[in-house]
């Protein structure tokens, strides 16, 4: 057996390196340090700590995200890869927070959880796989996907579709096939979520709204259509009820959170009032709290004089295409 002196230091730089001071045993015995040097590196007050089964951290602290999404992946083989929130984190994409990394293993494989690490084993490893480094990731509709079908609130998938369908990062086409190719148990939240960005909503207040208005038997309104008179962009309200000349606007800070948002906010207000659009303006907290106060306001809105524009207004949907339910999936859905 070889002693400590003995081992590659430089074969074991070079993998710290481009592994983020993570380890595994097969690697470190592979670069001839001997099980015992190893069991003295792991001991209490050591320079190395064990992350998982296996898998180690060369220095002293809290692993950090990086680390410990790499430890992951090497604890649980090639082939796998990063999904659910882990793999929304490096596509930019805000996600409920947890302790938990969700990884994809093909069924072909042995692999259980451990410790940080939830495996996913699948018989539909996606086709595409994202890097960065040496982690590699599952394509954004999987992972929101997956993210989707661990979450317990209706208003955290929301905000998760929402968030990456406004951002322009995904399409409503390609997470209405991922919901239709993947697991039916959990995505029932998720399909919910994905009706809710065909209908036109852009968040989950928003989608609050249209739960509200769809329990009454009041006419429901377009969700963020384009208002222009002639080829003058006036403004896209939240909800809008043409034939009556009603906008609503669902103000959170959530989503109006710098001044000059709050600027542009008014100044949007300040041109649908000009064209005698009436604007109603309600909070998340009003929808979910005062449902009777704010479809009152709405009602007596909506019952007012007949709307009369000073110059004719034109409304252009952007509510998204049928959803594949309903029709073929659109064009450029895989």
């Amino acid at each position: 057996m070889p002693r400590c002196s003995d081992f590659d230091r430089a074969a074991v730089t070079a993998i710290l390196a481009r592994q983020y001071q993570v380890i595994t045993r097969s690697q470190v015995i592979g670069c001839g340090l001997s099980e015992s040097a190893l069991v003295h590196r792991l001991r209490a007050g050591g320079p190395w700590q064990r992350l998982l089964p296996g898998v180690f951290l060369t220095v002293s602290g809290t692993p950090t995200s990086d680390q410990r999404d790499l430890a992951a992946l090497l604890y649980a083989g090639p082939g796998s890869m990063l999904t659910g929130t882990a793999a929304l984190r490096l596509w930019g994409v805000r996600a409920p927070a947890t302790s938990l990394i969700d990884v994809l293993v093909s069924t072909s494989k042995q692999r259980k959880s451990a410790g940080f690490v939830r495996i996913q084993l699948t018989t539909r490893m996606p086709e595409q796989m994202l890097t960065t480094g040496p982690r590699r990731f599952a394509p954004l509709p999987r992972a929101v996907g997956d993210t989707a079908r661990s979450l317990g609130r209706l208003t955290d998938v929301r905000a998760l579709v929402a968030a990456v369908v406004q951002q322009g990062k995904c399409t409503p086409a390609e997470l209405a096939a991922e919901l239709e190719q993947g697991p039916v148990q959990g995505s029932a939240l998720l399909r919910i979520a994905i009706d809710d960005v065909y209908v036109g909503t852009r968040s989950s207040p928003e989608a609050d709204l249209n739960d509200l208005l769809r329990r009454t038997k009041l006419p429901m309104p377009e969700f963020n259509p384009q208002l222009y008179v002639g080829e003058e962009f006036i403004a896209s309200p939240d909800a809008w009820w043409r034939h009556a000349g009603v906008a609503a606007e669902v103000d959170s800070h959530q989503y109006h959170l710098s001044p000059e948002e709050h600027e542009r906010t008014l100044a949007r207000d300040a041109r649908m009032k000009a064209f005698g659009i009436n604007v109603l303006h309600f909070t998340p907290r009003q929808i979910r709290t005062q449902p009777a106060q704010v479809i009152a306001a709405i009602r007596f809105a909506l019952a007012g004089p007949v709307f009369q524009p000073p110059v004719p207004i034109r409304t252009i949907s952007i509510a998204a295409a049928p959803h594949p339910d309903r029709g073929s999936i659109p064009p450029g859905t895989k």
